[in-house]
């Protein structure tokens, strides 16, 4: 099974406030089918991401493809982790 990680619009806002839920599902299906799991949401507005990296790690584990935003996404949420700020305190 191919399986993708990708972000889905939710919602039709008229003041133009989109928002997505990361999602994980089958490529072989259309682009408005049921999903596998959902992994997490994004706001662009106001760059408000919530992102359950574990999900996220395991499906990836397994062989599931990021997109390149969903990328993008993991890698901002990621920068301001404790782990990330001690190791360039050490300089690695």
């Amino acid at each position: 099974m191919a399986v993708h990680i990708r972000l889905r619009r939710i919602g039709k806002n008229p003041k133009g406030k989109p928002h997505f839920r990361v999602t994980v599902f089958d490529e072989r299906m259309g682009r408005d089918s049921r999903v596998i799991e959902e992994v997490g949401f994004y706001k662009p507005t106001t760059g408000e991401a919530l992102l359950k990296k574990e999900r996220i790690a395991a499906w990836v584990k397994n062989g599931a493809q990021l997109s390149v935003t969903v990328k993008s996404l993991l890698k901002k949420s990621n920068k301001g982790t404790p782990a990330d700020k001690a190791a360039a305190a050490k300089g690695v």
